[in-house]
């Protein structure tokens, strides 16, 4: 048993007969009244995002996890495939595990969450940003805008992503997984 001064993010929680990880948290002390910790919970089995209000001195059951390099393979239907980077076994997970799924491209390496009570995966962690190649760009038309235009683009994944308009097919760019947002254009 852990206490709310324990919570942080990426933490592990049994919560409502459910696995939740804490996406982020706010310890709040107002002025009047008990200080309380307001977080933001994703449950690991259905992906469904909750905000929760836990008092201070609140007990709470962590998980223990164990966290595993595994290297992406491909995707079949709503199953993506990895494999452990240290034994080479392999393992499907469903879709809605994954934070960012239309940015993961074949060879790219994720950090897996097992739990070590049940050996199960619970969370796919994603690299903070990724290079891929623009696949198809709507060609910008300058002269019709006042700041930050952008167009859309697709790229090498077939996830479509925001992209200021200097950005043409085959350029390569680093696109934020958290928000699959548009990040810089990237030389080589």
């Amino acid at each position: 048993m852990a206490s709310t001064s324990d919570i942080r993010n990426g933490l592990c929680i049994k919560f409502n007969h459910d696995i939740y990880k804490i996406i982020e948290f706010l310890h709040v002390k107002p002025g009047k009244g008990p200080a309380f910790v307001r977080t933001k919970l994703k449950s690991l089995t259905s992906g469904k995002v909750l905000d929760n209000t836990f008092s201070a001195g609140h007990k709470i059951d962590v998980i223990r996890v164990e966290t595993h390099t595994f290297q992406y393979l491909y995707p079949e239907g709503d199953e993506f495939h990895f494999m452990n980077a240290e034994t080479f076994e392999q393992i499907s997970l469903n879709k809605n595990i994954l934070d960012a799924p239309d940015l993961l491209k074949e060879g790219t390496n994720v950090m897996v969450q097992i739990n070590t009570e049940t050996d199960l995966p619970l969370s796919v962690d994603m690299p903070a940003s990724v290079v891929l190649e623009v696949t198809y760009a709507e060609p910008g038309v300058k002269g019709n805008t006042a700041t930050n235009a952008t167009k859309n683009a697709t790229v090498e994944t077939g996830a479509n992503i925001n992209v200021p308009l200097f950005i043409n097919e085959g350029d390569k760019i680093k696109i934020d997984t958290a928000s699959g947002s548009y990040m810089e254009r990237v030389k080589e």
